[in-house]
């Protein structure tokens, strides 16, 4: 038999083995226990009772009054297992064997148990884990509504593992509890790793780990589930990327095959080493930047990192060869992956520890990495790549892993007002209940954060407050489950309309009275749009004068409490650099308004046409990528496919540094099962960009947004309305005069004439190409979004090189680094196939001011 087939043998087989090992050794390798009476979750895995193995006797189980929309699986999370005194667990295990201990935290409400009160620590055998720990104030912080934790434990002389649950004795009335419990025997991980700075190797055996990010590199979410049968989660390392350098990311041809030689299968599942993220191959750039990241850690600690790498575009040695440098010191300083792994498509990995020291004042420290190309070994390509990253904090020599409590992040845009917490009553008792968040499976303990802080450094930078940068993911939240609530508002109870409780726990809730006060009564002169849902008003809030803009609904729209409650449920629960930021909602005495971050320079729609100062071509191109990214980061960067289904040129908007935002969600869909490929439902959208093939079948798919964006790339363009009735018939839809004029050769005719004779040539193949791709009839001939991001990208960088005198055009002959025909002519091309999400933390996008500051959200309302 081939040795791949006795590999992918194994990895299908490995978690059967693990589950069933104890039944034919009569030893136990395998645990996998719920606080419960049991089940199995959603991944196909059996948790059972963990009161087989508990020496307690005062522990109470109690079901959870709340289940998050953001659960992934109701196992084990609907049950918690409550200490109010010191308790003990006792698991039989093998002698000098690893074993991962894995804890999972849901902070509901359980009873008449306060969570603000639980504050505890866990000691396995002599090593303390966590200590004062506080889940419900870590699951605030990063946004979750429930966490992981995820340890290595040194072999032990001991056939017992011993893991204490102790409530604290700082707080009055702690508690300890815990929801689920994994005890899995673990293969032979670690080894001996490279101490950076140091000759030296640093021995791992005798020491436990905690796992604090677990990232594939240039690649999607990986679930537990789609693991190399050890049930990790792998999460997208895009929102640790540093600086505005993105690089580019790409992935394998599907040919292609990953050969494990030598190296185990399940050291990362085939999907990390099929992407990776690189710097590109123009010279000019690479040598210009590093490619960072940066990660949020506990001081004092030794950290471990695991770099994985799979060159699957070169073949030979010295192709590429680059440094890699952690904290500031180089841990490499010539990286051959193809010396290293022997082959293309082979993969490999690389360990280094590292010191962190305390960060400055109450800051938590900083793990840095980079990456760049190294002139000194004269390579063919000045590039580097990585295709997944892992850190891992390791046991301090008091035999201590645990680190302080987060401090909790307020919610964006309330930066002068204090969070308010959601309250589910059960008698006289309130408890807090953590807002949703967590997408795709359970994050990695304190690693696999989900948040929103970026948005509130972002803000306040704008106020002029320092910031600093943060790690945490953006928010893979997207349910569509319900609760019909009541709340409270200025003394008023109000029905919340179906709204689930985690949305509202994510975005402020606005009393009517301050709203008034912020429209000054819904003043006509502070309207600055009209759209289907109602009126927009320009708006101030709180003392500190914070800009918003306000849409009130109008009582006789259709789209009423319906697009009401949409808005609330996606935009609450998704924060993204280029998507517009919900701040809050009001919904009292029949009024609906939706509360937004303002957009001073309105929307794309008001600048490519009908204005005094038309956008120069570079700047309509940069709008064009970053709503792409902020549309990519809808189709993959959730838990669950969002579908926008309104995607024209006044749903994006421009911010007061012409960053593009995505807005109206008000008619959005997510795909839950997306086992058909596509979400039923009534035809909805606006004219000139709806999907031809969506109209025909009433089956929505993400490609619907690939053809609406479409539109709207050659609306930039040509600087003219999807729809204008007022043509000849042949040229009343864009859409279909622009495929006819790009087939005939014409299409000069219809480009916008402040920017014709201003666009590469090569750039503007490559613009209008993506752009015809993109309303392709058949769904399935539509590039993804990610496709049609990259392409944007190239075509700014051709551009770009026209700008700085370095095209071919107008060097009068081809050049050697920046032609895409030479290019194309390199085996590193392949690294330009499938550019991914930007980061959240690009730099501002700097532009010429513009004369008006106005924010819209204007839409046809005959146009759903």
């Amino acid at each position: 038999m081939h040795a791949n087939t006795h590999n992918f043998l194994f990895l299908v087989c490995l978690p059967f083995l693990l589950n069933s090992l104890h039944v034919r050794s009569g030893e136990i390798d395998s645990l996998v226990l719920s606080s419960g009476n049991g089940g199995t979750d959603t991944d196909g895995r059996k948790w059972v009772p963990d009161s087989t193995y508990l020496d307690a006797k005062n522990s109470v189980t109690s079901t959870a009054q709340f289940q998050d929309p953001s659960l992934t699986s109701a196992i084990p999370y609907t049950t918690a297992r409550i200490f109010p005194s010191e308790a003990t667990y006792k698991f039989p295990v093998k002698l000098n064997k690893r074993y991962w201990l894995r804890l999972h935290f849901y902070p509901s409400a359980y009873g008449n148990f306060n969570m603000a009160d639980s504050y505890f620590s866990v000691v396995a055998n002599t090593l303390t884990l966590l200590n004062n720990f506080s889940a419900s104030i870590n699951c605030q912080a990063l946004s979750q509504a429930y966490l992981v934790r995820e340890y290595s434990l040194a072999p032990s002389e001991s056939e017992t593992l011993t893991v204490v649950f102790k409530p604290s004795d700082k707080h009055a009335g702690a508690f300890a509890f815990v929801n689920g419990i994994e005890v899995i025997r673990m293969p032979d991980l670690f080894d001996a790793a490279a101490l950076v700075g140091s000759p030296e190797e640093f021995d791992l055996n005798s020491l436990t780990t905690e796992t604090m990010y677990r990232l594939n590199v240039g690649g999607q979410y990986i679930s537990p589930a789609n693991d190399s049968g050890l049930f990790r989660a792998w999460y997208d390392d895009s929102p640790y990327l540093a600086y505005a350098a993105l690089g580019v990311t790409t992935s394998a041809s599907p040919k292609t095959k990953i050969e494990y030689r030598g190296m185990p299968v399940y050291i990362a599942p085939e999907e990390v080493y099929r992407t990776s993220r690189s710097m590109g191959v123009v010279k000019s750039i690479t040598k210009s930047f590093n490619l960072t990241w940066q990660f949020k850690v506990d001081p004092k600690f030794m950290y471990l990192v695991r770099l994985h790498f799979c060159d699957y575009s070169n073949s030979k040695l010295n192709q590429l060869v680059f440094s890699i440098f952690i904290n500031n010191q180089t841990a490499e300083a010539m990286a051959d992956v193809i010396a290293w792994s022997g082959g293309r498509a082979v993969p490999t990995y690389k360990d280094y520890v590292t010191y962190v020291k305390e960060g400055l004042g109450n800051e938590r420290p900083t793990l840095w990495l980079a990456i760049h190309p190294s002139e000194a070994a004269k390579p063919q390509f000045l590039d580097a790549m990585l295709n997944g990253l892992e850190i891992f904090k390791l046991g301090d020599s008091a035999g201590n892993l645990a680190g302080p409590n987060p401090q909790p992040v307020r919610l964006p845009a309330v930066d002068e007002v204090e969070a308010k917490t959601f309250a589910k009553s059960n008698g006289d008792t309130k408890v807090l209940v953590i807002g949703a968040a967590a997408g795709g499976a359970a994050a990695i303990g304190i690693v696999a954060a989900i948040g929103i802080v970026l948005l509130y450094n972002r803000k306040r930078r704008i106020l002029g407050s320092e910031s600093h940068a943060s790690r945490w993911l953006p928010i893979h939240g997207n349910s569509q489950t319900t609760t019909t609530t009541k709340s409270t508002i200025s003394g008023k109870s109000t029905a919340s309309s179906g709204i689930s409780a985690a949305a509202q726990g994510l975005c402020r809730h606005f009393s009517l009275a301050e709203i008034k006060q912020a429209t000054k009564n819904f003043d006509e002169s502070n309207v600055i749009g009209v759209g289907g849902f109602g009126k927009v008003y320009k708006a101030v809030i709180d003392a500190a004068g914070i800009k918003v803009a306000i849409k009130r609904s109008n009582p006789s729209s259709e789209q009423g409490v319906n697009e009401f409650q949409t808005e609330i449920e996606m935009l609450s629960k998704l924060r993204h650099r280029h998507l517009v930021s919900l701040i809050g909602f009001c919904e009292e005495d029949n009024e609906m308004c939706l509360v937004y971050d303002y957009m001073a320079r309105g929307t794309l729609r008001e600048h490519i046409y009908k204005c005094k100062q038309p956008l120069p071509w570079k700047q309509r191109l940069e709008i064009c990528i970053g709503a792409a990214r902020g549309l990519h980061y809808l189709h993959t960067g959730a838990r669950y496919t969002i579908i926008h289904r309104d995607v024209k040129t006044t749903n994006i908007l421009l911010d007061e540094n012409w960053v593009a935002k995505v807005s109206d969600f008000g008619l959005s869909k997510t795909g839950p099962n997306m086992n058909n490929g596509h979400v039923s439902t009534v035809v909805k959208g606006s004219f000139g960009y709806l999907d031809p093939e969506y109209f025909r079948r009433q089956q929505l798919t993400e490609k619907s947004d690939i053809y609406s964006f479409g539109v709207v790339l050659f609306e930039v363009l040509s600087a003219r309305p999807a729809l204008n009735p007022s043509l000849p018939k042949e040229q009343v839809s864009l859409a279909d005069w622009a495929l006819h004029c790009k087939r005939k050769g014409t299409l000069e005719d219809i480009i916008d004439p402040h920017v014709k004779g201003k666009i590469n040539p090569e750039c503007l193949k490559k613009f209008t190409d993506t752009a015809e791709k993109c309303l392709a009839d058949a769904g399935f001939e539509r590039p993804s979004m990610g496709d049609v991001l990259w392409n944007l990208e190239f075509a700014l960088q051709l551009q770009e090189n026209l700008q700085d005198g370095s095209s071919r055009s107008s060097r009068g002959g081809e050049s050697d680094e920046t032609s895409e025909e030479s290019l194309r002519n390199r085996n590193m091309a392949m690294h330009y196939r499938n550019l991914n999400i930007g980061s959240e933390y690009e730099g501002s996008d700097q532009g010429s001011s513009g004369t008006s500051a106005i924010f819209s959200q204007i839409v046809d309302p005959k146009g759903r």
